[in-house]
């Protein structure tokens, strides 16, 4: 089986976790704080605040912009639950905006019909490892007064016009097991404003500053120092991680292009996309079903994943909840029941990329 995903850690990590151990010191430390200074280094941000998962990343930039009950934030409805989650863990109501076809990501259009006076924060989600449309966002969020918060946990390092996500206001990124960047569990929250970035520190070890100086209500969301160890070399070849999927979703485009019924992902124009996911679309043009396409990938031996199959509010926790504010999104509505995603990752051989290819045209007899 072709896996959709895999790990893979060499003897930089092995070596560094090994020094961290007989250390004798694990837990938060110098490692973090090195993982920290070349995450922002690398992605073009001033700070980098490290906590111990994604969830944890967009919480705590929810929590320091000080939501109150009733503020509403907008995000995307074609998303991992922990998007949702983070919202109304800090108390705030959920909003949802419909996303454009051709990358997954939130429609500036009917972001802008979802604003109210109760409006705080606008939450685009950088799906699979393409960046939203920022330009118009931003432009919304200085009209309106509004704060940004990036859920960029599948999209370390891509960019849009030339600047990266989690630049736009407070980005927030995972290092779990599956993503470009692996500490296992882990999460990173970038910033240029010095204040937030001094909050975020403050809040991740229980209010403290100093030891016993409480300065807020905090939470313990460190990150620790065998975790970073994981982290640090990967920032260093990252270039080479990224240029790996890329040539992989580039064989995969060309292997798959006019294959009736299914739509294959690009890169659009001003953004580099890291491809965490590659993601197509199996339409009611294709002569199977998504999961008679997904079932017939297994049986010839490649992996696959259906990222996500319902809309993040389209569930029984979420339904009746007073602060989730289900609206029409057609878009997304439609390509939870289509969407596929393909393996991609740095493991692939060309061989392994034939394989995937010819696994697909079999599947739906092209």
């Amino acid at each position: 089986m072709i896996p959709i995903t895999t790990v893979h850690f060499g003897k930089a990590e092995e070596d560094l976790v090994l020094e961290v151990l007989r250390s004798g010191s694990i837990a938060q430390g110098p490692k973090v704080a090195q993982f920290e200074n070349r995450f922002a280094e690398l992605f073009g941000v001033s700070h980098a605040v490290a906590v111990n998962n994604g969830t944890t990343a967009l919480v705590a930039a929810l929590q320091v912009l000080d939501l109150q009950p009733g503020d509403e934030v907008i995000t995307s409805p074609f998303t991992f639950v922990a998007t949702l989650n983070a919202i109304l863990q800090t108390g705030a109501t959920a909003t949802f905006a419909d996303i454009h076809a051709d990358d997954f990501n939130v429609d500036s259009a009917s972001v802008a019909a979802r604003i109210t006076d109760r409006t705080k924060v606008l939450l685009p989600v950088h799906l699979y490892g393409q960046m939203a449309d920022m330009g118009p966002l931003e432009t919304l969020a200085a009209d309106n007064d509004l704060r940004i918060v990036e859920d960029a946990a599948q999209s370390h390092g891509a960019t849009y016009r030339g600047r990266y996500a989690g630049s736009y206001g407070l980005g927030t990124f995972s290092f779990y097991a599956t993503k470009n960047i692996t500490t296992g569990e882990g999460g990173m929250i970038t910033t240029n404003d010095a204040v937030l970035a001094d909050r975020l520190r403050v809040l991740r070890n229980q209010g403290m500053r100093a030891r016993y100086a409480y300065e807020m209500a905090g939470n313990n969301y460190r990150l620790t120092d065998l975790q970073a160890a994981l982290g640090i070399p990967q920032l260093e070849r990252y270039a080479t991680i990224v240029k790996a999927r890329q040539h992989n979703a580039e064989r995969l485009i060309e292997g798959l292009a006019d294959i009736p019924g299914i739509i294959t992902p690009r890169q659009l124009d001003q953004r580099e996309h890291v491809w965490h996911q590659f993601t197509i679309r199996v339409t009611e043009d294709a002569h199977v079903g998504r999961d008679e396409f997904v079932q017939g990938l297994a049986e010839r031996g490649v992996g696959s994943g259906v990222y996500y199959p319902k809309l993040v509010f389209d569930y029984d926790a979420f339904r009746s909840h007073t602060r989730v504010k289900q609206s029409e999104v057609p878009v997304a509505a439609q390509i939870v029941r289509e969407v596929v995603s393909l393996p991609v990752h740095t493991a692939l051989s060309d061989a392994d990329i034939t394989e995937i290819v010819s696994a697909v045209r079999a599947v739906v007899g092209a």
